[in-house]
């Protein structure tokens, strides 16, 4: 469930008096994980896996009746913005066009002296928050073009220019790190409620960043640059069965000889700050870990793309070295090689089964329960899939049919089919179970999140504030009762890996 698509007053889901009413919902059905979408200030096409840090807090997620009861603002003040008319829908132009003068109102009657936590949260996160502040400030002088349009003396960092930048906008710089601030006051304080009611946030790492961003631009040394800050390859998939061309991300790719060089030490930065905000982190496209796709810089698909050898098992042997036992989920959904496969078992991380990939009726597929290994994660859909009814609709005869005999499917339709396909998840062998909420609420594809490689019309939906109902709430309780997943002294998988790749850590049950 994205925090996006929590109901609530201002155009968005936040941190707000509706996200500790879902905790309570959760807590109540017998829910013992809340896994979210990245939580990073959204850029071009309000993707959250194209943002601006890979470090940083979204602005959008901030509660603005928090900084009212602060004294920060009024109701009054928060009424008057236009946020958008329709309360099952994200406006993110109406949202971007309120937001941030809304805050700024909020920055203008805050002192930083009268806050004991402030100066400690501007030192203790110093190594990416400068960057990134003084990134939106000059960004902002600039109208908000990408940094490859800026001037090259700070576009290429200039020792002059960054100086003179710094002091020129150095109330936008603390702007920027006031935000930061309230974010992540807010969203510690949210975690902190859910951990307490027995919920445990799974957070969600990209493994790329963007190209506009105040990564690439505060260390070039970390991609595949040239000596002009371009890029000289970028990030996607091959051609396959979805898309004739491959998908083209864009985002640049990682220089792997220099984080060998260095350790990984920016990976095992990233990864720390990432396990200080959720208690279970998962991180997307893990095949890239092994191999991954390398598209020339201009070209207009990802045809023309290769696969280059990505840093495999030593970046997760550095990390377990600095950071020990790590709670990881591995997305390695899709075509998987032997190579990627091995990296998977010598990690000893999850893998994720999806439900809608299974029934495929020309052949046996890992996605099918029986054929599931025990240290695993199960979903109904995720965050690129159709709903549950979205995807039966879509799906072929044959393969409607497939999955219509595997489930013993007498005729189901609406509710019952998609509590048909969340009795099969619960069933299965997984250690943990995460349902969609579109799924529980068994709602079809307007309330899909996104479909990939296109712009439009994704990450907008939100949940009615009425959905949750104590009924619905009854039923999940008694489902993961059902199947054994709602015990609450169960803590999440925990499963690493040795030098020799022998899995280690403790045995758990099963989750929802």
């Amino acid at each position: 469930m994205p925090v996006a698509s929590l109901p609530g007053k201002y155009g968005i889901g936040c941190f707000s008096k509706e996200a500790y009413k879902f905790i309570d919902h959760l807590k109540a059905a017998g829910q013992t994980y809340w896994q979210i979408l990245p939580l990073g200030p959204t850029g071009y096409g309000d993707s959250p896996y194209q943002s601006f840090s890979t470090f940083a807090g979204n602005p959008y997620f901030i509660d603005l009746d928090t900084l009212v009861t602060d004294g920060l603002l009024t109701a009054a003040e928060c009424r008057k913005y236009d946020w958008g008319k329709d309360p099952h829908r994200v406006d993110y132009e109406k949202i971007y066009l309120s937001r941030f003068k809304i805050l700024r109102k909020a920055f203008e009657r805050f002192d930083p002296s009268s806050e004991k936590g402030y100066k400690r949260y501007i030192s203790d996160n110093k190594f990416w928050l400068d960057d990134y502040a003084l990134y939106m400030a000059v960004k902002n002088s600039f109208g908000g073009v990408s940094f490859a349009e800026w001037d090259d003396d700070i576009r290429l960092r200039e020792k002059e220019a960054l100086k003179r930048y710094r002091e020129k906008y150095a109330a936008e710089i603390d702007f920027y790190r006031f935000i930061q601030y309230e974010f992540d006051k807010q969203w510690r304080a949210l975690k902190s409620y859910a951990n307490k009611n027995g919920v445990d946030i799974i957070g969600d790492i990209p493994i790329y960043v963007a190209f506009d961003s105040a990564d690439t631009w505060a260390e070039p040394e970390l991609f595949q640059l040239d000596d002009n800050v371009m890029p000289i390859a970028v990030a996607g998939t091959p051609p396959d069965a979805f898309s004739k061309t491959g998908q083209l991300w864009g985002n640049p790719l990682y220089e792997w000889k220099y984080h060998k060089e260095t350790g990984y030490a920016w990976w095992i930065k990233r990864i720390s700050h990432c396990l200080k905000l959720y208690d279970v982190v998962r991180i997307d496209h893990f095949r890239g870990f092994d191999e991954y796709y390398s598209i020339p810089y201009g070209d207009k698909t990802a045809v023309g793309g290769k696969w280059r050898k990505g840093p495999g098992y030593a970046l997760f042997r550095a990390v377990r070295k600095e950071l020990g036992d790590v709670n990881v989920i591995a997305e390695d959904l899709g075509f998987l090689t032997p190579s990627v496969l091995k990296l998977v078992k010598d990690t000893g991380f999850p893998g994720m089964k999806v439900l809608e990939f299974a029934f495929d009726s020309r052949k046996d597929s890992d996605y099918l329960p029986h054929n599931y290994v025990k240290n695993c994660i199960v979903y109904t859909s995720a965050h690129d899939n159709d709903t549950i009814l979205g995807w039966y609709d879509s799906i072929s005869e044959a393969d409607r049919k497939y999955a219509d005999d595997y489930l013993n499917n007498a005729g189901h339709t609406g509710e019952e089919l998609a509590w048909d396909y969340i009795r099969l998840a619960m069933a299965s062998v997984a250690d943990t179970c995460i349902i969609s909420m579109h799924d529980f609420l068994a709602l079809g594809p307007e309330a899909r999140i996104n479909i990939p490689s296109t712009l439009g019309g994704n990450w907008v939906w939100r949940m009615d504030k009425n959905a949750f109902t104590p009924a619905l709430v009854k039923k999940i309780k008694f489902m993961t009762l059902l199947y054994s997943r709602c015990e609450q002294d169960k803590k999440p998988v925990k499963k690493t890996a040795d030098k020799a790749g022998k899995r280690s850590g403790s045995k758990t049950g099963k989750k929802g």
